[in-house]
């Protein structure tokens, strides 16, 4: 009979997101992970399969939960509008945390585009959930009054999931910008 798993399962996969997050699926090295989830390399393949299988159950579990969160928000106030308004701000204000973690889902968007049918699958799914919620904000938001007749509610929740993405694009950059002095509004220092 085996020993029993001393190590538990979620916290170690929560481990091994935060370096995915960091260093992308190839930047992250074996030690590196193994070191941060706290576990042996046996644990890893016996428990996760391989580095392979760890990722996609990483980004599986990242996705879904962003995603969960940010509907959360999203349906919380009885307002559309101030739904789509508390994700945005969310979004915001993460981007400006020093040492905050990249998003995992757009580090995967970066780093396999569409050449990996897995990753470009759990990544369409999770899209596809977020863009229907805000696209039924919307729609309320229509009926409601809180936008106009004219507005159409699909292309509405394209452009504002297109503003989302592009502020996580940018928070990954951001203590580039901060360093350059193009964050929080500053001139260009050139």
């Amino acid at each position: 009979m085996g020993r029993p798993k001393e190590f538990e399962r979620d916290t170690a996969l929560d481990g091994a997101i935060e370096v995915f997050c960091d260093h992308g699926y190839e930047g992250a090295s074996t030690d590196a992970l193994l070191d941060r989830m706290g576990i042996s390399r046996q644990s890893l393949y016996d428990t996760f399969g391989d580095k392979r299988r760890l990722y996609l159950e990483a980004l599986q579990r990242y996705v879904e939960d962003s995603v969960a969160n940010q509907i959360a928000m999203l349906n919380a106030p009885s307002s559309p509008l101030r739904g789509i308004e508390a994700v945005l701000l969310a979004m915001a204000s993460k981007a400006t945390v020093a040492g905050a973690t990249g998003c995992l889902g757009i580090g995967a968007t970066c780093e396999f585009g569409q050449s990996d049918a897995e990753v470009s699958g759990l990544l369409g799914r999770s899209g596809k959930r977020l863009s229907a919620a805000l696209e039924r904000r919307l729609a309320e938001a229509r009926t409601k009054g809180e936008i106009g007749k004219e507005i159409d509610p699909r292309a509405a929740a394209q452009f504002v999931k297109a503003t989302i993405v592009g502020m996580k694009v940018a928070a990954r950059g951001w203590p580039h910008l901060r360093a350059t002095g193009l964050a929080a509004g500053q001139d260009n220092p050139a």
